[in-house]
């Protein structure tokens, strides 16, 4: 009797431990395939060129529909609709219903994200290639159907909301004129681009009551006719920061250049390098942040919705400054009153110097995830492995944000000014979110 009772308890943790180990690979299957596919979004913004701004708008509306699926899966989590502005109450699944909301999460995310890109082959392919991987997971064909019917409902109303942020109409608006005066931006070299988005304030906001919530201290007056005024030092500063640069400084500046598209000039040849955003930059923090913790689909999904959230207002609040104060490049006055052949390290982006949109985006995105996974949480950043650049490692990620800031001065396209009323324009938003929004009951 003994004997038959060991060996039915022996038969019941046997199958208990193959279930949860089954459980376990497919979390961590849906978790791959999730990461994977923000990847694969990163790769395609990339491709297509997108602006900095542009890059944060399709990254927060597909993690946003991604963590409104992905919240079904564990019900501790709660909706952002009323939590975000304008965002309406969402499509929710049928009660009593089986669905599979990692895949859904996926697939919502993709969706959207293909629905705001150029190359929508790239996204349908990654988009097979979830639906292949839940086929061949042996789930009931009623609860795949209905899944992938969740995911195009949810989608729907998610790029419906997404419709109405004013980024249509702005893409008639003006550009940018340029004026006289000479302590206003101009286009800098090689390619003397226009400015990026002059109209990008006029861009809904996320959690923030206006573009001007968190409008910073005025930058410092323009004076290059005074070699005693503040301005004129911070010229200076900038000048022999570049000129006297270490090894170190360097690769901190090109590690954090993030300039989507970099135009390489020899001779009469010129050709464009494509690279990640400053904020694709900190959405792949995200992902190796997640795969570090193992962190399941929700809070994954939590994660990147957050802090897209924080980026999108971020770029708003900096580009509604860029654009009313205005200010000229260092490359610019540099050139004409201190010395003509001086060159940045960088190629200065095309848009005004004030204030550092990686200051503002990094600070914010900085807050978040110190909020969602600890204060001193250690990471090897890999995001420029694949452009030729080593990793490099942090003790944090406000360590992280404020290498980024630092790395403009080091590429000689922001004053200090710029850099550190940055900060404390990108800290108030993050903050901002983690106060507002409440994702756990």
């Amino acid at each position: 009797m003994f004997r038959l009772l060991s060996a039915a308890i022996l038969c019941f943790f046997l199958v208990a431990c193959k279930r949860e180990n089954s459980n376990f690979q497919q979390e961590a299957a849906d978790q791959a395939i999730f990461h994977a596919s923000v990847k694969a979004l990163t790769d395609v913004i990339v491709h297509d060129i997108f602006s900095p701004p542009v890059a944060s708008r399709i990254y927060v509306y597909s993690s946003i529909g991604a963590y409104e699926a992905a919240r079904y899966h564990d019900s501790s989590y709660l909706s952002l609709a009323g939590q975000i502005n304008h965002l309406p109450q969402l499509p929710q699944p049928e009660s009593g219903k089986e669905y599979c909301f990692p895949m859904a999460s996926t697939l919502t995310f993709l969706k959207i994200g293909k629905a705001l890109i150029f190359s929508e082959d790239t996204l349908n392919v990654q988009i097979q290639k979830a639906l292949e991987f839940y086929k061949n997971t042996g789930m009931p064909e009623e609860v795949y159907s209905r899944t992938i019917a969740f995911s195009d409902t949810l989608s729907s109303h998610i790029l419906k909301w997404a419709a109405a942020d004013n980024y249509k109409q702005t893409r008639s608006f003006p550009k940018y004129s340029l004026q006289k005066d000479p302590a206003t931006w101009k286009p800098t070299p090689p390619g003397y681009m226009d400015g990026i988005e002059p109209s990008w304030n006029k861009i809904r906001t996320f959690v923030m009551d206006s573009a001007q919530q968190f409008k910073p201290l005025p930058p410092t007056p323009y004076n290059m006719t005074d070699k005693n005024s503040q301005y004129y030092k911070e010229a200076v500063e900038v000048y022999e920061a570049v000129k006297n640069l270490s090894d170190e400084q360097k690769e901190i500046a090109n590690f954090w250049d993030c300039n989507p598209y970099k135009l390489n000039v020899t001779g009469h040849i010129m050709h464009a390098t494509k690279k990640i955003s400053p904020g694709g930059h900190w959405i792949n923090i995200v992902g190796l942040v997640c795969k570090n913790t193992k962190s399941d689909i929700t809070k994954s999904a939590q994660t990147y919705a957050l802090v897209s959230i924080a980026l999108a207002d971020a770029f708003i609040s900096c580009w509604d400054e860029k654009y009313r104060s205005n200010a000229v490049r260092p490359e610019s006055v540099i050139n004409e009153f201190i010395d003509p052949e001086w060159l940045p390290l960088l190629q200065t982006p095309p848009f005004p110097e004030y204030t550092s949109g990686h200051s503002v985006a990094s600070s914010a995105a900085a807050i978040v995830l110190s909020e969602l996974h600890g204060q001193d949480f250690g990471f090897k950043d890999d995001t420029e492995v694949e452009f030729g650049l080593p990793e490099r490692s942090y003790t944090s990620f406000n360590q992280a944000a404020e290498e980024a800031c630092i790395s403009r001065l080091y590429g000689g396209i922001h004053f200090m000014p710029a850099i550190k009323n940055g900060i404390s324009q990108g800290r108030g938003i993050g903050n901002l979110v983690m106060t507002k929004i409440k994702c756990k009951k």
